[in-house]
């Protein structure tokens, strides 16, 4: 037994100290656009962006966003709010805010009634924006997302200056109780851990990013990589549309903008459970194996260093507490960066396990089902397997 937790403890050791010190020096290379020096207008002016808004059931939170939309201090801009098959009041909140606009067509509202074959209600309502959409820069962003007035003109500062074809910008969680926060902590880790933002600039690295909160976009470069009808039946449309982009060879970047944007993602720790049930399978590529490969994993990175400090004995508990200490550090470069403060790493085993679950749950739901269930619309497994990017 001791040899066993020699050799996982070394190894988890080893995991989590090159992670942490991998982040620690890439994450300050990461661009923040709310300090000062981008507080400008962008270097060639300002094209024009279409702000691009799907909805679905929204009335909570749309008239909301669209009223921030619309005080932008942007100088040329349009939004599009696409009302995708509501059945509760967004469209009447859509057509409310609209009819309060003073600049002509500034905010242009699109009703939908029917989802056409092989397209995920998302995805088509995203497309149909951009085709009515008469900027130079399309911006996709959400129904529940909350923009300071100076965001779109830091960000498309920062997009001209850095010759950029698309730009993600972090939104900050808006959360309330432990549960939100424990659950995002351990999504923020996992993020970090799979994602490795400060690589995404690199165009030798096949790290690549997109953020449902704001995808940024030159049109020529959406336009060339197949546009929305090329992710049409893709459930991570967000994340691959990033993908389409590194892979086709243009210019990415993702920045941090603390109060320029945010987003309360989920209410209570069981609505992250319930938001993530959707997605993971997916993120998986909906395999079986990999599923549970992937479960194995979580167990063995997240809560083995904890049952190993407790089990082991002697010299074989050094490498645990190294994995331990070194997962301590990444909750610490964490709680600069977010309302989630350091001593939230002491849940960390209780959210390991929610995300276990939420693994092997959003499988099983959705191999029992056939398919996934998003939005009140039914998505069958076979062709969501077919429309992955």
């Amino acid at each position: 037994m001791n040899y066993f937790h020699w050799i996982a403890g070394c190894v988890l050791a080893l995991v989590w100290f090159s992670r942490l010190l991998e982040a620690a020096l890439g994450v300050p290379k990461i661009t923040d656009v709310s300090l000062p020096e981008w507080n400008r207008k962008p270097a060639d002016g300002s094209p024009r962006v279409s702000i691009i808004v799907p909805a679905r059931n929204e009335e909570e939170h749309i008239e909301q966003t669209l009223t921030q939309l619309q005080q932008l201090d942007y100088d040329d801009y349009e939004v599009i709010a696409i009302n995708d098959r509501s059945t509760d009041g967004t469209g009447e909140a859509m057509d409310r805010v609209a009819s309060n606009f003073q600049v002509g067509e500034q905010l242009r509202v699109i009703h939908i009634t029917e989802l056409p074959p092989n397209w995920l209600g998302k995805a088509h309502a995203m497309w149909t924006g951009a085709e009515q959409a008469s900027g130079e820069w399309l911006l996709f962003t959400d129904a529940d997302v909350f923009f300071r007035p100076d965001t779109l003109t830091r960000t498309l500062a920062y997009a001209v200056a850095e010759r950029a074809d698309h730009v993600v910008l972090f939104p900050d969680f808006v959360m309330h109780g432990p549960g939100e926060r424990m659950m995002i902590a351990f999504f923020q880790t996992l993020f970090l851990f799979g994602h490795r933002p400060w690589r995404v600039a690199d165009p030798k690295t096949k790290d690549f990013m997109g953020v449902g909160a704001f995808n940024l976009i030159r049109r020529e470069v959406y336009e060339a990589v197949g546009t929305y009808e090329a992710l049409r039946f893709e459930v991570l449309d967000d994340m691959k549309l990033g993908k389409v982009v590194k892979t086709g060879g243009y210019a990415q970047r993702n920045v941090f903008g603390r109060g320029l944007l945010s987003i309360r993602w989920a209410k209570g720790a069981m609505g992250v459970v319930e938001n993530l049930t959707k997605n993971m399978f997916a993120v998986l590529s909906f395999q079986w194996w990999r599923t549970l490969g992937s479960a194995f994993g979580l167990v063995f990175l997240n809560l083995l260093p904890f049952a190993g400090v407790a089990l082991s004995h002697g010299w074989a508990r050094v490498p645990y507490a190294v994995a331990l200490a070194s997962l301590f550090g990444i909750y610490v470069g964490m709680s600069r960066m977010s309302d989630i403060p350091a001593y939230y790493f002491l849940l960390h085993p209780v959210s390991s396990a929610l995300f276990v679950y939420i693994t092997l749950r959003s499988m099983f739901l959705t191999l029992g089902r056939g398919g996934v269930v998003w939005r009140g619309t039914f998505y069958p497994l076979e062709e969501l397997r077919k429309g992955m990017v």
